[in-house]
């Protein structure tokens, strides 16, 4: 090799960072990506939210992220976002998901799973602390329908309006057009989801 090429190769522009799109992403937290996903050197976050008083980078609901090109990014990262809205919403927030991952990228999601929590409620612990969090203690009801302590504080984001077991939220990635998808019970009361855009129809 000759000295010419080694001085090209060592002032080479290094390949731009795979792009996250962080949905529903609230304060900025490096630790909200998860890592064994996302590792932070390996990926770039682009944070998308409803709140402008959490500065995303960019401000929209997760039903309509016009201002995300299609096919731009190259994963969609979303925890706790869908329970959020009405039903006849949560095929909306998947298209957009779709729309703006690149072929054959993908997404992960997480959400309460209600047949766990069913469990609970049966057992007729509707009230009682299924677990502990940095909020306090969290029961099936809080689960169920939202963080009530939140809600009560005039935070009604946090209001929950609809709701998946394992084998409801693989079915509706599957009609919004999602391959391979995986759907995965983590024991600790949540669904977790990763699911491909398909590289063609």
């Amino acid at each position: 090799m000759t000295e010419a090429s080694e001085i090209s190769l060592n002032n080479a522009t290094p390949a731009p960072l795979p792009v996250v799109l962080h949905v529903g992403c609230g304060v900025p937290d490096p630790a909200k990506l998860p890592a064994a996903y996302f590792p932070q050197s390996l990926w770039r976050e682009l944070r998308l939210d409803i709140d402008p008083g959490v500065e995303p980078d960019i401000q929209a609901s997760i039903t309509d992220m016009a201002a995300v090109a299609s096919g731009s990014v190259d994963a969609v990262w979303s925890a706790h976002n869908i329970e959020h809205l009405f039903a006849h919403e949560v095929p909306l927030a998947l298209a957009e998901f779709a729309r703006v991952l690149r072929p054959g990228g993908f997404m992960l999601v997480t959400m309460p799973d209600l047949q766990q929590v069913a469990a609970l409620v049966a057992q007729d612990l509707l009230e009682d602390a299924a677990y502990q969090s940095m909020m306090g203690p969290i029961s099936p009801l809080d689960i169920i329908f939202g963080h009530g302590a939140s809600i009560a504080a005039g935070n009604h984001f946090m209001a929950h309006r609809t709701g998946f077991t394992a084998h409801t939220l693989a079915a509706h990635l599957a009609r919004a057009g999602f391959a391979d998808v995986q759907v995965e019970r983590d024991g600790r009361f949540a669904l977790w989801a990763r699911a491909v855009n398909p590289a063609t129809p």
